[in-house]
């Protein structure tokens, strides 16, 4: 499970799903087990195996039939150790295995301890997309000083780390603000970013993506694929922060902005097992490529781009702390220089990293993205426009500068946030052009826009707090809030917005919320009735927010405009609320809805957060990449065993709570299968 895209309260209702679906994992974790549990016999000795971070307890559960004499399961998640106990007890091997609901670090071994004695075969699954951040070097640590036997079977028994060097102006544009180029009736503006943002080290955390989605023509490999570290688990593991440097000539020349990274496990000593999670370009069998999502890729960003010469040697260093992981690029062996390799974890010190995710820095340097904006603003503003913006962190008050308005304000709620946008106000000589309000925009006073009243009030909208598309609804309360400083003929941009949704079938996704049933012979229903508990609470029954350009799937229906709201007027005091039918246009199993939202900026200009273009024949997807859409699925889809129906429409009833800012919804398939809750 990924740290940075999971929270620990979602976890029973997705990624224990994915990993228990991940037959890769499963199948290289039994054949391990077995052969650890062999080898251990072969000396003579019982095989007493201690699991850290058991889950479910199906890696105990396999021990224990490999031939363990005896396993200790510790889970520190309670609601998970329980469920591990039933489980356990349900495929009768409570009396070999002891569920232990602690931290790894808080057991005891002795006569009155948690376990009498050390174990000697540790078998552990600690690992997120970046190896090491969910703390296995310090569980590691610490296990082998006191929970295990010296040079102890381990599986996995050794993860090595590896990384390759692009070039790519996509995934750097992710990590930097690029030149923003406006048009305008003087001439070409360019919107440049502070010398303090591009100088910035960046966020120390690892971008986790599924690489394979990514276009091999969206970057240029620099380098081949380096092994960078490994780390033996049968033996004394450090959590101290270390580096390790491994030198290389580029394979052509160019700019070595990215380092893309992943890991591999092998089970054995011999490396015979080994289980990987390699792109499809750097992998051994890429038509047999596992599908997961508990364990992705890494995409690290150097601090700065450095331009390399093919053949020209240079050397690659990565770095770690006990959490995380970073690189950094070195013109000559740092060792041999005396360079310091043991350098301090980058922090960012511009705000913009810790202020913009990595979508919404693509999303600012969207070109085709910020001209759409350009052409529309051109529409509606006016040689007297008085110009308030209430969008978290935009450059539309520049674009409206440049196009010629007459004063422009723009509020942001946060001191940080101000600080960053007063930065890059100044580096294009605007700070006395633009005046920025720090305050919400509900407790904005006449005195804040001088006296003034707003003649076009514009928005992205996007505010920094939204999870959900149409959580940037807030907008329309915004709109709301300032009615009184508007001037009656006022232009709100964008004028509205309307929700969307679409039927799918997932090539993959659907595997996060499918039951399991059986894994590898081991009964887990358990778990199934654990998450369809978890999905009896309000919150999880609604969507829940993807980046689907990493998920591909397949519209079965054609895209139906479900709600819109009209932001020339104020929010209702009622709710608003729609019910009527989505018809299937394509066979296949519907997994679920997806639900995006378009802004209409002008009547003739609209910016969706969906859909960028018609689905194909094939009902193949294009989705915004900078922005993550909703995810409502269907229960009765995603469990594997149900047959395959063919439900001519899906109906909804969605409804928006002015309220509370919330929408509900429900969708049922046409079939008689009931709710899909």
């Amino acid at each position: 499970m990924t740290t940075t895209r999971r929270l620990r309260g979602s976890t029973c209702r997705s990624s224990y799903a994915d990993m228990l679906h991940d037959k890769d994992r499963n199948v290289k974790y039994y054949q391990g087990i077995r052969a650890a549990v062999s080898r251990v016999k072969e000396r003579g000795q019982k095989a007493l195996v201690l699991d850290i971070g058991t889950g479910t307890g199906l890696l105990s559960m396999m021990a224990v039939t490999a031939g363990a004499d005896f396993c200790y399961a510790i889970e520190v998640f309670k609601p998970m150790a329980d469920a591990a106990v039933k489980i356990v007890e349900k495929n009768g091997f409570s009396d070999k295995i002891k569920i232990i609901n602690k931290h790894s670090t808080e057991v005891t071994v002795g006569p009155d301890g948690d376990m009498p004695c050390r174990a000697n075969i540790l078998v552990t699954e600690l690992f997120d997309t970046e190896l090491i951040g969910e703390g296995a070097l310090p569980s590691y640590e610490h296990a082998h000083r006191h929970l295990v036997q010296e040079n102890c079977e381990a599986v996995p028994h050794r993860a090595t780390v590896y990384a390759q060097l692009v070039e790519s102006r996509r995934m750097w544009s992710w990590n930097k603000l690029f030149p923003i180029h406006v048009q305008t009736s003087l001439g070409e503006q360019v919107i440049v970013p502070p010398l303090e943002l591009e100088r910035c080290p960046g966020a120390p955390s690892v971008y986790d993506i599924q690489l394979n989605q990514v276009s091999p023509a969206d970057f240029t490999v620099l380098s081949d694929v380096l092994p960078m570290f490994s780390v033996d688990f049968s033996k004394q593991v450090s959590s101290s922060a270390a580096c390790h440097s491994r030198q290389f000539e580029p394979l052509v020349s160019g700019r070595a902005q990215v380092v893309l990274s992943w890991w591999d496990i092998e089970m054995d000593p011999e490396g015979k097992i080994k289980c990987t999670m390699a792109p499809f370009w750097a992998h051994s069998d890429p038509e047999g490529l596992q599908w997961r999502d508990h364990w992705m890729q890494c995409v690290y960003f150097l601090s700065q781009e450095e331009p390399v010469i093919q053949g020209s040697a240079l050397c690659l260093v990565a770095h770690h702390d006990d959490y995380c992981v970073w690189y950094s690029l070195w013109r000559t062996s740092p060792e041999k220089n005396g360079g310091d390799l043991h350098q301090v974890r980058p922090v960012c010190d511009c705000q913009a990293h810790l202020l913009w995710n990595r979508p919404r820095f693509g999303e600012l340097n969207d070109q085709d993205r910020t001209d759409q904006y350009v052409q529309a603003l051109g529409t509606v503003l006016k040689p007297d426009s008085i110009c308030l913006c209430v969008s978290d962190g935009s450059l539309l008050p520049m674009l409206a500068w440049h196009l010629g308005a007459k004063q422009v304000f723009t509020v942001e709620c946060s001191a940080a946030s101000h600080r960053l946008m007063k930065k890059i106000f100044k580096a294009n000589h605007l700070e006395e052009k633009i005046n920025i309000i720090e305050k919400r925009s509900e407790l904005l006073t006449p005195a804040d826009l001088g006296g003034k009243k707003v003649s076009l009030l514009l928005g992205e909208p996007f505010f920094t707090t939204s999870l959900l598309p149409w959580h940037n609804l807030y907008f329309w309360y915004v709109r709301t809030a300032v009615d009184q400083h508007l001037v009656p003929s006022a232009i709100v941009m964008p004028q509205a917005a309307s929700l969307h949704a679409m039927v799918v079938e997932f090539r993959d996704l659907w595997r996060i919320r499918s039951p399991c049933g059986d894994c590898e012979g081991f009964d887990v229903h358990i778990m199934d009735d654990m998450v369809k508990r978890a999905l009896d609470f309000r919150e999880s029954r609604e969507a829940e927010p993807h980046p689907l350009w990493e998920y591909p799937c397949r519209s079965l229906s054609e895209p139906q405009r479900i709600l819109t709201f009209d932001f020339r007027q104020l929010v209702p005091q009622q709710p608003v609320r729609a019910e009527g039918a989505i018809e299937l246009r394509r066979p296949g199993r519907s997994h679920g809805a997806v639900l995006w939202m378009d802004y209409h900026l002008t009547p003739d200009s609209t910016v969706s957060t969906g859909l960028l273009r018609p689905a194909g024949d094939k009902g193949d997807c294009c989705w915004n990449p900078h922005c993550k859409q909703a995810v409502y699925f269907f229960s009765t889809s995603l469990d594997p065993r149900v047959p395959l129906s063919s439900p001519q429409s899906v109906t909804y009833t969605v409804e928006f709570r002015p309220h509370t800012g919330d929408i509900t919804m429900d969708f049922r398939l046409s079939d008689d299968l009931g709710s899909v809750h």
